[in-house]
C-alpha cells in the first residue's frame, strides 16, 4: 500500500459527480475513479493514522481493510429508507474502540463530503442502558463532565451535537443544573472543517490534532460505559 500523501484532488468532485449519478450503471463505469480517488488513499489514511491513534489511547484500532474495517461502506442499505439511492455519496471512516462490536463505546470519526467535511468524537444513538449509565455518571461526576465540555482546546474546535428529549428524561429531575445535558440522546462532539484539508500530506496530524482535543470528552464517556481509555 502506497504512503498517504493527501487525498487526491479528484477526491471531492467525485463524490459530487456521484451524488449527481447516484445509480449502478454510472458507479459501474467509473469504480476505477471511486478505487483511485476514494478507496485507495482512505486505506491508506488508514493505515498512518494506526500508530498515531495509539499515541491517543491503545484502546482504538484503525483497520485498513476493504470491507470490515476502518472505511465504512460505500453501498447503503436502502431496506427500510424511502430513498433508494444504492450509494453513499460521502466517505465515513470509524475508530472503533475494541469493544465497539460488544458495547455501545466512544468511537472517533472523520467525514468527508462536498461542503461538508468533519471530525467527529463520543457516542452516537447509544442503546438505552449506555444511555441511562452515561446520565447518570454525569449526575454522580457533574464537576468533571463540566471540566471536559469547558477545556478550551475543546471549547474552541468542537461542539455537542444530535437529538435530545423535550422532557427531562424518566427519574432525573427537571430542574437539575445539567438538565439539558441529561436530556442528550447522543453524546457526540463534532469539529467541522474545510474540506481543502484532505488534500495535505499533512492531514493526519491535523486529524489527530483534532482527536487529541477531545480527550477529557472522551476519557469520560469510556468511565462512564465502563471501558478503558
Amino acid at each position: 500500500m502506497e504512503r498517504f500523501k493527501g487525498f487526491p484532488p479528484q477526491s471531492i468532485p467525485f463524490l459530487s459527480d456521484l451524488a449527481h449519478n447516484n445509480n449502478r450503471e454510472w458507479f459501474a463505469n467509473n469504480k476505477h475513479h471511486y478505487e483511485a480517488s476514494i478507496r485507495e488513499p482512505s486505506l491508506a489514511f488508514i493505515e498512518e493514522m494506526a500508530p498515531k491513534l495509539q499515541s491517543i489511547s491503545s484502546q482504538f484500532h484503525a483497520i485498513a481493510k476493504k470491507s470490515g474495517g476502518s472505511l465504512m461502506r460505500v453501498y447503503r442499505d436502502t431496506r427500510f429508507s424511502k430513498d433508494k439511492t444504492p450509494y453513499k455519496t460521502n466517505v465515513g471512516i470509524q475508530f472503533r474502540h475494541i469493544l465497539g462490536k460488544d458495547v455501545h463505546a466512544p468511537g472517533f470519526y472523520l467525514h468527508i463530503e462536498p461542503g461538508e467535511c468533519f471530525l467527529g468524537a463520543g457516542i452516537w444513538h447509544p442503546e438505552s442502558k449506555t444511555l441511562a449509565k452515561i446520565r447518570n455518571f454525569i449526575v454522580d461526576n457533574p464537576a468533571a463532565w463540566q471540566a471536559a465540555l469547558a477545556e478550551t482546546p475543546f471549547r474552541n474546535s468542537f461542539q455537542l451535537v444530535g437529538s435530545s428529549l423535550v422532557r427531562p428524561p424518566k427519574g432525573f429531575p427537571a430542574d437539575h443544573p445539567l438538565i439539558e445535558d441529561l436530556k442528550r440522546k447522543d453524546f457526540i462532539a463534532l469539529k467541522a472543517f474545510d474540506c481543502e484539508q484532505i488534500l495535505k500530506p499533512t492531514f493526519c496530524n491535523f486529524v489527530i490534532k483534532g482527536f487529541r482535543q477531545t480527550d477529557l470528552l472522551m476519557s469520560y464517556l469510556c468511565a462512564a460505559v465502563e471501558v478503558n481509555y
